[in-house]
């Protein structure tokens, strides 16, 4: 394991995903990101991904995978199951038999034993490995990892990890016993320096034109983009000056559009600027069908700040529970600027507060006007002894998507207010 086999800037790496309800769309497959973004951590890039069905199918992919990689990582097939050959198929294309280890053996057995439970025949199986590979140890589940070292490979020197397939056994598996492993392979010393800009309220088109030039100038330093609703990430990546450079480029551009460095989302932004300020925080919402709430309290430790949560959707609900008028939504409608106003004020005072948002809007397909079209949104921010502020916005989306996006001008309203940003 000392010796470098090949370095990271070099190293051409495939994932293989296996299993047939991945492609059937009954599981979303997060592996491959999840996969990247370590990798990446590493100074390491995945070349190719392919997801494929359980069967005969494994053997001939990683018949070709191994061809052309210096490092395949082989995710599913490790279960007791007859579907379940990923072992079988691994020794096939090394041309070697499988051998019952030992270790693997006793540590299924006692798997069971701490559980009460009897040992099937059939999970026997998951004992077995290739000649000469090592076992990885499985904390979390039934299925022990694989490791094929390079030497092992009569093609070419392709080292090989078969992963289960669950990411609570995968994702603990892999930062325990493949991480030390591939930093030797590839002669990593150290996490490479990255920084993850995220930003809000500009476009990506804009955002591009406006900085890609000055970024392309900086030597030493790669860049990327990364648009979300309503979101803009920039990866920076390189020496830590290089990083600097780009960072102060896309501040000085953007500076009151940032919403956090470090890949920090939104909610976790609020939520932690409110807790330093010892405000609490309270939702009135509309078209969003309680979607603020639910990205707030997403975040571990909300319960400090946030207080109450409500979806208001019908105009009885506005009345009854906010105190919202109905002279207002006679007179302005549900969408309008005075009822997003009225909606914070009562969530504001029915909770008892510090700071309250609300947001009413037309989320389409259907219910626009010409004074007020599909995509159009009020927002509206109350506080205490201060002023209401109220904003109006446009996201012409789907309807998930204008959720998405209403949801994401809200909170930034509520950054804004709180750290006076433009």
């Amino acid at each position: 394991m000392s010796q470098v086999l090949v370095h990271a800037a070099d190293m051409h790496i495939e994932i293989i995903n296996t299993g047939s309800e991945l492609l059937l769309g009954n599981v979303q497959n997060t592996h491959g990101a999840w996969l990247g973004r370590e990798l990446f951590r590493l100074g390491l890039r995945v070349a190719r991904q392919i997801t494929i069905p359980d069967g005969e199918v494994i053997e001939h992919t990683l018949a070709e995978s191994v061809r052309r990689s210096d490092l395949v990582i082989v995710t599913g097939g490790l279960g007791p199951t007859s579907d379940d050959i990923t072992r079988e198929a691994t020794a096939a294309v090394l041309g070697c038999d499988l051998i019952e280890d030992e270790a693997a053996l006793r540590s299924l057995e006692e798997f069971f034993a701490t559980r009460k439970k009897v040992m099937a025949p059939t999970n026997r199986k998951q004992a077995m490995s290739p000649v000469g590979a090592d076992i990885l140890p499985n904390g979390n589940g039934t299925a022990p990892g694989i490791y094929v070292p390079p030497r092992l490979n009569p093609v070419r020197p392709c080292a090989i990890f078969l992963l289960p397939g669950p990411p609570r056994e995968l994702y603990p598996m892999f930062l325990a016993e493949v991480e030390p492993r591939l930093r030797a392979l590839a002669g990593v010393a150290s996490d490479r320096d990255m920084l993850e800009l995220k930003f809000t309220g500009v476009g990506e088109s804009d955002f591009h034109q406006a900085i890609d030039e000055s970024l392309a100038a900086v030597e030493g330093l790669e860049y990327g983009y990364c648009a979300r609703i309503s979101e803009v990430d920039l990866r920076l990546i390189g020496h830590r000056d290089a990083i600097e450079k780009g960072r102060a480029i896309a501040l000085e551009a953007f500076a009151p559009c940032l919403i956090s460095e470090g890949g920090i989302s939104l909610e976790e932004v609020v939520l932690h600027l409110l807790r330093q300020l010892k405000y609490t925080l309270a939702t009135a919402e509309s078209c969003t069908g309680g979607l603020i709430a639910s990205r707030l309290t997403d975040v571990p430790g909300s319960s400090e700040v946030f207080t109450h949560g409500w979806v208001t959707y019908s105009n009885c609900a506005k009345v009854e529970q906010l105190g919202v008028s109905e002279e207002s939504l006679n007179s302005w409608g549900a969408v309008s600027e005075i009822v997003a106003v009225e909606m914070a004020e009562g969530a504001l005072r029915q909770s008892g507060a510090d700071i309250s948002v609300a947001v009413t809007g037309v989320a389409g397909p259907g219910g626009g006007t010409a004074d007020k079209p599909v995509g159009t949104a009020w927002l509206a921010l109350a506080r205490k002894n201060r002023a209401t502020v109220a904003e109006k916005v446009f996201h012409l989306r789907d309807r998930n998507g204008f959720k998405k996006a209403v949801s994401q001008s809200a909170l930034d309203l509520i950054r804004r207010q709180v750290t006076q940003a433009p």
